[in-house]
């Protein structure tokens, strides 16, 4: 706004008179000056509030317009650190671990930190011996990763997201169903997504059973789940600690064992009919030697190709549906 001229502030004869100018220093070119009285702005040098220009709320109420104070801000979600999953089916903490082991529910494994072999973790230790779980000790790092920097008093446990049967449940339901049995023997299948696909395709080609090795190979957790689509609830699968002595004691139920490698017959040319089961090794290293001396006849998938390898999932697909033609078809 002018200032006045007075007898005190006129300016001095042929100077034109002060005039008090908005602020026009860096960053404020072009903005129209506020007032220390919030919600109001100088317009033509009048004042003007956001209730008169007709804003949000209209006349008499208090504008909408303003910045939340601090404590009105949403709060920042923690989010965890990259690279970190917290599984679903992931138990940490000592009083934890000791009671899904009182209630008898399927654990997959349990991680012991490195240096904690006292009180409490010498119990769960000794459950999980009897039960047959396999326990592994580690680094604090590593724990520490996996439960998101929770404290995990130095004991993880993973607890299977669904549960395991025993093979006579597997032959029993082809028996009841008046089908040969058709099993699937998995050995060290160690990805999760691989393990669920195998899974879904095996339900629908109409597998009895799924054998896996309880070491060295991925167990029944939520990603597997995930990548079955639900054929994880209409599938049974064992676990055992030993696939060539499982071999042995499936042929001695009269079941005909096939091994899948680049050395055996064509599958296409291979009878695969009767009571069936067929080994899928691992996905770097195949079937091994051991287990490859228990099967009874090798077959192999023609390929044309130079990478002279499929997926673990997808030859498993290729080779149950092939019993299901030679079956049905």
């Amino acid at each position: 706004m002018n200032l006045e001229q007075t007898t005190e502030n006129r300016p001095a004869e042929g100077k034109k008179p002060f005039k008090k100018k908005p602020c026009q220093g860096k960053g404020h070119q072009g903005k129209k000056p506020f007032n220390k009285v919030q919600g109001e702005k100088v317009v033509d040098g009048k004042k003007t509030s956001n209730k008169a220009q007709g804003e949000k709320g209209g006349e008499g109420e208090k504008a909408t317009n303003r910045r939340p104070s601090y404590n009105q801000r949403p709060a920042r979600s923690k989010q965890p650190k990259e690279g970190v999953v917290v599984d679903e089916n992931i138990l940490f903490g000592r009083n934890s671990v000791l009671e899904v082991l009182k209630s008898g529910r399927d654990i997959e494994k349990i991680l012991v930190q490195k240096g904690q072999m006292e009180g409490s973790i010498k119990k769960i230790m000794g459950d999980a011996k009897q039960r047959g779980i396999v326990v592994q000790e580690v680094e604090k790092t590593k724990l520490d990763e996996m439960c998101n920097m929770e404290k995990h008093q130095g004991v993880v446990a993973y607890v299977s997201a669904h549960k395991y049967v025993e093979i006579d449940e597997i032959l029993n339901d082809a028996k009841s169903k008046g089908e040969d049995p058709f099993i699937l023997i998995l050995e060290n299948i160690q990805d999760p997504h691989n393990l669920g696909a195998i899974i879904r395709s095996a339900h629908n080609a109409g597998v009895h059973g799924i054998i896996i090795s309880k070491r060295r190979a991925v167990g029944l957790t939520s990603t597997v789940s995930k990548a079955s689509a639900g054929a994880i609830e209409y599938t049974k699968v064992a676990k055992v600690s030993n696939i060539a002595q499982t071999i042995e004691e499936l042929k001695a139920k009269g079941i005909w064992v096939a091994c899948a490698d680049m050395d055996g017959e064509i599958i296409y040319t291979d009878n695969l009919r009767g009571p069936i089961g067929i080994v899928i090794g691992s996905e770097g290293e195949g079937v091994s030697k051991l287990v490859k001396s228990k099967c009874d006849f090798v077959v192999r998938i023609p390929m044309y190709g130079k990478v002279t390898s499929l997926n673990a999932s997808v030859a498993a697909s290729i080779l149950a549906y092939e019993v299901v033609r030679q079956r049905y078809f």
